[in-house]
C-alpha cells in the first residue's frame, strides 16, 4: 500500500492507462523514476531515494513520503496528489491565533500560543482548535461520510480546508461501523432485573409494548 502511494507523489509519474502502449510508457516511467530517486537526497533525512519533489516551480527540494511530517511537508491526497517543502506548502487563511492555554479539543494538550505546521485550527468556527497529528488520526477513523469540526460540526469549509492542508480523508464510512460496538443498541433487554420482580408471569417474559 505505501508503495502505490509513493507512485502516486512520485514526481512526473503517471498512471498507467487502459491500451498496452500507455502501459509500457508507464513501466518506463516507473524505472526512470527509481533510478532518478536513486540518486536524490532527501532534504529531510539527507538519505538517497527521495522520490517526491516539490510541486512548487523552481523548487528542487526533495524527500522520502515518511519524512513528509518531520519535514514540515505537506502531500495533498486529491486532485494533481502535489507535494509541498516546508518554505512553500499551504497556509490556512485564517487569522485567529490560539490564546493562552488554548488545549487541543482531541487529545486536551497544549497547543501552544501560535498556529504552526502541527496546530490547526477550524476555518469555519475559528474555535476549535487541534494538533495535525490528532485531527488526522480522527480523519483516518471517521472517513469522508463522518469527517466534520469536532466543536461546530462544520463540513462544507472545514473538509476542504483540511485536504488542503494535507490531512489524508480516506472514501469509506467510520471504522466504528465495521464492528459490533453497537450492536447491543438495536438489542431489546427481556428479562427483568429487579431483586423482587413482581411481575406474575415471571421475569423470563415480557411485555409486547411498553
Amino acid at each position: 500500500m505505501l508503495f502505490l502511494v509513493v507512485q502516486i507523489f512520485s514526481t512526473g509519474l503517471c498512471q498507467p492507462g487502459k491500451d498496452n502502449t500507455n502501459v509500457c510508457s508507464f513501466k518506463e516511467d516507473l524505472i526512470r523514476t527509481v533510478r532518478q530517486a536513486e540518486q536524490t537526497l532527501c532534504f529531510v533525512c539527507g538519505n538517497f531515494g527521495a522520490t517526491i519533489t516539490c510541486a512548487e516551480a523552481g523548487c528542487d527540494r526533495s524527500f522520502h513520503l515518511p519524512c513528509a511530517s518531520e519535514g514540515d511537508c505537506i502531500t495533498q491526497y486529491f486532485g494533481e496528489f502535489g507535494s509541498f517543502c516546508w518554505v512553500h506548502r499551504p497556509h490556512q487563511a485564517v487569522e485567529a491565533a490560539p490564546a493562552q492555554d488554548t488545549t487541543c479539543i482531541i487529545c486536551m494538550e497544549s497547543v501552544g500560543d501560535c498556529r504552526s505546521y502541527s496546530t490547526m485550527v477550524c476555518p469555519s468556527c475559528q474555535h476549535a482548535w487541534f494538533h495535525r497529528a490528532c485531527i488526522q488520526e480522527q480523519a483516518l477513523r471517521a472517513g469522508i461520510y463522518c469527517f466534520q469540526c469536532p466543536l461546530c460540526r462544520d463540513r462544507d469549509w472545514f473538509i476542504p480546508d483540511m485536504v488542503t492542508m494535507g490531512i489524508r480523508i480516506p472514501f469509506r464510512k467510520p471504522t466504528w461501523e465495521d464492528s459490533d460496538s453497537y450492536a447491543s443498541l438495536g438489542v431489546r433487554h427481556r428479562h427483568c432485573d429487579a431483586s423482587n420482580c413482581l411481575y406474575p408471569h415471571g421475569r423470563e417474559q415480557a411485555e409486547r409494548e411498553g
